[in-house]
């Protein structure tokens, strides 16, 4: 536990001396965060100073980018499930604008909150063939329903930090299996497998001693790096190919 401790104590201060602050006109502090997007750019987000508190947005570059690229939001499944990813994390949408408000008590974790949505929001609407029409979170739960396995989805844990810690789905214990909490990632980069383990990490502890991570991959059409597969089974998270789901089919349906 020291070790892990250690890699935790590590990770957020290197959150810390890689996010840069830079003043923009009279109002705005541009934040850089050491997250990289689809296009290999550091994520920005942009902080005002208000009468009630302070404003942080993304200035609408992710949804915009979204679109450039071809990405449309326009069917109802995509608004809808861009809707429940953005309440998940507490985040308002004004136009293409993704922000949140903050106070000083809470700034940390709303900061925290705006980023990890806007990363969420990307990788979960960033398709690499334009015609596809499935976004993987709905395959994978498609994929569950088939094979007859009990969930709940969006499911919000406190960390040992604090933090509220998203996962995609939870699958309850049983008499034959503890808790399993699963986590998707359709585009496989080192910042969504680092999101994961982190989250992992800070939830570990507070869970069930038996409980069971999962990451769900999207390997369609590409191959994945057997360094983010070993990285996550270093910190106890089990990698599922979407092209090899059907191996843990009897252990997620027990």
């Amino acid at each position: 536990m020291s070790d892990m401790n250690l890699l935790i104590d590590q990770y957020y201060g290197w959150l810390r001396d890689k996010t840069a602050w830079k003043s923009v006109g009279n109002k705005w502090v541009e934040i850089t965060a050491p997250y990289l997007d689809r296009n290999n750019d550091y994520i920005q987000i942009y902080l005002e100073k208000t009468d009630q508190g302070y404003l942080l947005t993304d200035g609408g570059s992710t949804i915009t980018g979204l679109l450039q690229e071809g990405c449309s939001l326009d069917s109802p499944q995509r608004q809808k499930l861009l809707n429940l990813t953005l309440a998940g994390y507490g985040v308002a949408k004004e136009g293409d604008c993704l922000q949140v408000n903050a106070t000083s008590d809470n700034f940390a974790i709303r900061k925290h909150f705006l980023i990890q949505s806007i990363l969420a929001i990307s990788d979960m609407f960033y398709l690499a063939q334009p015609h596809v029409t499935n976004l993987f979170f709905e395959d994978v739960r498609g994929w569950l329903d088939i094979s007859q396995i009990r969930y709940s989805t969006h499911i919000s844990f406190i960390g040992k930090s604090g933090y509220p810690r998203k996962f995609d789905f939870l699958i309850t214990k049983s008499f034959e299996s503890p808790e399993r909490i699963i986590k998707t990632i359709n585009n496989p980069t080192r910042n969504s497998v680092d999101s994961i383990i982190v989250d992992w990490v800070d939830t570990k502890d507070v869970r069930p001693e038996d409980s069971k991570a999962y990451a769900f991959i999207n390997d369609s059409g590409r191959d994945i790096s057997s360094n983010a597969l070993d990285a996550l089974k270093n910190y106890e998270i089990k990698p599922v190919l979407w092209s090899d789901r059907e191996r843990s089919k009897n252990e997620l349906a027990s």
